[in-house]
């Protein structure tokens, strides 16, 4: 309950906001705030809701849910979970933690020999970057096709019509951002 009335005050604080005005807001008294965020009260539900709003957040990070991710911000190389494979045989990663909140989605796609990235993003928005670590690929992007190597790099508008071909006759390794996330 101490967390709550400290995350409270920290984001309040935040907006520089006084209490008495966010008490005024949420439709409590300045004491009953002040109760709130010193944990000698805990407020109901509803309550808890309407200071979320106002202070533009969730009740979710009010009571600490992400609190274990923030906490441990490190993501193992054990702890990479394989989402899933195409049919032309591209092993898709994801390489960031599940967070509700995160601005992106990070991601290590391994192609095999010929394999693309189709059926992946078919309906994505916001931006890509991705980052070759291996091997070399073709993007095809609207049209026009760029050959990249290890450390080379391309970014882009995801309504974009793109592909990304090996290559390679071994293994390729991209690292792939998209923003906002997708899974």
């Amino acid at each position: 309950m101490k967390r709550i009335g400290e995350r409270i005050k920290k984001k309040r604080e935040q907006f520089s906001m006084q209490l008495t005005e966010l008490a005024e807001k949420v439709g409590i008294s300045p004491s009953a705030l002040s109760q709130i965020e010193k944990a000698k009260s805990f407020p109901s539900i509803i309550t808890l809701k309407t200071i979320a709003e106002k202070l533009h957040t969730t009740v979710g990070e009010l009571i600490g849910e992400n609190d274990s991710l923030a906490n441990n911000p490190v993501v193992y190389s054990s702890d990479i979970k394989f989402i899933d494979q195409n049919k032309s045989g591209t092993m898709f990663y994801l390489l960031s933690q599940h967070d509700a909140n995160k601005q992106m989605d990070t991601y290590l796609l391994r192609f095999s020999k010929a394999s693309a990235i189709d059926g992946f993003f078919s309906s994505t928005f916001g931006q890509i970057f991705s980052y070759v670590l291996s091997g070399e690929l073709r993007f095809d992007l609207d049209g026009k096709s760029f050959v990249l190597k290890p450390g080379d790099n391309i970014y882009f508008n995801a309504k974009s019509q793109f592909n990304a071909i090996n290559l390679n006759d071994g293994i390729s390794e991209i690292i792939f951002v998209q923003s906002p996330p997708h899974y």
